[in-house]
């Protein structure tokens, strides 16, 4: 499987990011998916798969614990582009559990308790997701956290057995910025008020300029720590 990755990479790096994207539903077909947390970077992917009309299957996680805005943007997106995006949910009864056993805001407690309910919230959700999958395409970038500067555009998700593709993976956080202005993609809104990086709202607090983009998110925890387990750090 290295091999491959190593070909992919190699075959990537003469690509732009539609290219890597057409090229890579050309390569893995129906068993290609999209996994959108409709971040900036997220929301780029999406207008790219819409717009040369790939037939990449879009997919996000609904914790049960999203913003209201979140929300609003998955409405909002899927009217634009015509699409419909798959939403994923937690099983209830691991949530019923977990809340009767540990309460319901159990993750500022301790890092393990935060680390369960990421895992029951969003891990098995898309591991789920991701059954029959050969691939699957992220937002990731280099520069988002120090857990993902070693990242390459493909590479083997040893966690969830199959090709995880990050065709953002080398974009600057100014050049996504400039392709959402650009082509008018609907974003989140929170991105105004100071939320650069957004996921649940307990978890999530806006950050103050010059910050590190992803300061308000787990904001309790040291920044080697902040994963939520979706991606496996090497």
């Amino acid at each position: 499987m290295q091999e491959k990755i190593s070909l992919l990479n190699e075959r990537y790096q003469g690509m732009n990011t539609a290219d890597i994207l057409a090229d890579a539903s050309s390569e893995f077909g129906t068993k290609l998916a999209f996994a959108t947390s409709l971040g900036l970077e997220d929301q780029v992917i999406t207008h790219m798969i819409a717009s040369l009309k790939l037939p990449i299957r879009i997919f996000t996680l609904d914790t049960g614990r999203l913003f209201p805005e979140t929300y609003d943007l998955i409405d909002r997106t899927s009217a634009k582009y015509g699409i419909s995006i798959e939403i994923c949910f937690p099983d209830y009864r691991q949530v019923e559990k977990m809340v009767s056993e540990k309460g319901i805001n159990l993750f500022y407690e301790s890092i393990d308790n935060r680390k369960l309910c990421c895992g029951i919230r969003k891990s098995e959700p898309l591991a789920r997701a991701l059954n029959g999958c050969s691939a699957w395409i992220t937002g990731l970038r280099k520069q988002q956290s120090v857990t993902r500067h070693n990242m390459q555009t493909a590479e083997w998700d040893e966690l969830h057995g199959l090709i995880k593709i990050n065709p953002l993976i080398v974009w600057s956080e100014a050049e996504v910025k400039e392709y959402v202005a650009k082509h008018k993609i609907p974003y989140n809104t929170l991105h105004d008020k100071g939320f650069p990086s957004i996921g649940c709202q307990p978890c999530t607090r806006a950050v103050a300029p010059g910050e590190d983009i992803r300061a308000g998110r787990w904001w309790w925890e040291q920044p080697d720590q902040k994963e939520c387990g979706l991606h496996k750090a090497r």
